[in-house]
């Protein structure tokens, strides 16, 4: 079998490719109607994202619990970036898998955590009050992370890279 940062890796690429193209045959088809159902398909694309990031993470804690044999993967792969020596990794791992938390747990320790440091993330966070990321965008769905493509990516080459520093202190991970 492949590995898992491989598998994940082509699975996103195919995923937002597949979202991409829905996304701009629902937009051309919503120039001639505004049908209900059309929003609702731009709505589901957008969650469609965020399951997709949020599965992402919970498979690859399954991975790391599996690979490095332990009970809390994401505290051992913090050990080894720690150990390493790669803090900036560290840190966007870490802001990751608290975006992932708020996704999956909304407001709370996590939430709190990327509103105190919202100005240094690389990416949006609804903060305190807001009610929308864009208002007026009708693809809009109720998060308070925003996931588009980018954060998406982000999220694969997190997985990707940490697991690459994990591989070199621990070749059995695979």
């Amino acid at each position: 079998m492949h590995s898992f940062t491989e598998l994940v890796d082509r699975c996103a690429t195919f995923t937002l490719e597949t979202l991409r193209e829905a996304n701009e045959k629902t937009v051309d088809a919503l120039q001639a109607s505004g049908a209900t159902s059309l929003v609702k398909t731009l709505q589901m694309i957008q969650l469609q994202k965020a399951i997709l990031a949020v599965g992402m993470f919970s498979l690859f804690e399954a991975s790391l619990q599996d690979g490095l044999k332990c009970r809390n993967g994401f505290g051992e792969a913090a050990k080894v970036l720690d150990d390493e020596g790669v803090q900036d990794l560290k840190e966007r791992f870490d802001d990751l898998f608290l975006a992932i938390n708020v996704l999956k747990h909304g407001r709370g320790r996590s939430y709190d955590a990327l509103v105190a440091k919202v100005k240094a993330l690389p990416f949006r966070v609804k903060l305190p009050g807001e009610s929308f990321f864009f208002e007026g965008d009708v693809s809009e769905v109720s998060t308070l992370i925003e996931v588009d493509d980018a954060f998406v990516q982000r999220c694969g080459d997190a997985i990707s890279e940490v697991s690459e520093v994990i591989r070199r202190v621990h070749p059995e991970f695979a």
